[in-house]
């Protein structure tokens, strides 16, 4: 395996992913949003792109049965099922309070909204799984 390939791929599927939604939410909003750069949520998920590159490259260089591939498999479960579980249930908890806060219901001194898109529906985290694996076969080779 050529040195920092491991580092380069999965910093070229955050950015990869990272971009595309950017383009999409300027498209979209027919304005450029440079938060959308780092910002979390939305489609398709740079969290699964990154781990599942990362757990590609390990499985074809150091094959499923080594404990590198262990420990980036486990690694990366954890951090889909939070992006698509834990941080999704967070922004709909985000969206109620906002709601509640700017309908006069409920009496809270703030002039911040609440970040409601924090996670990912289970499509999205798929989608990014999938470009990870597929960016992580393109990128092998080089």
């Amino acid at each position: 395996m050529k040195k920092y390939i491991l580092l380069y791929t999965v910093i070229i599927a955050w950015f990869s992913v990272q971009v595309f939604k950017f383009l999409a939410d300027a498209i979209i909003h027919r304005k450029f949003n440079f938060k959308r750069l780092v910002e979390t949520g939305g489609m398709p998920s740079s969290h699964s792109a990154v781990v599942t590159s990362l757990m590609t490259l390990i499985a074809l260089n150091y094959g499923i049965d080594s404990p590198y591939f262990v420990i980036s498999f486990v690694f990366g479960i954890i951090v889909m099922y939070d992006a698509a579980g834990v941080r999704r249930a967070a922004g709909k908890q985000a969206g109620i309070l906002n709601q509640l806060i700017y309908s006069n219901q409920v009496q809270v001194d703030t002039n911040e909204k609440l970040k409601e898109l924090l996670g990912h529906t289970p499509f999205e985290v798929l989608v990014g799984a999938i470009w990870g694996i597929a960016l992580a076969f393109l990128l092998n080779n080089f």
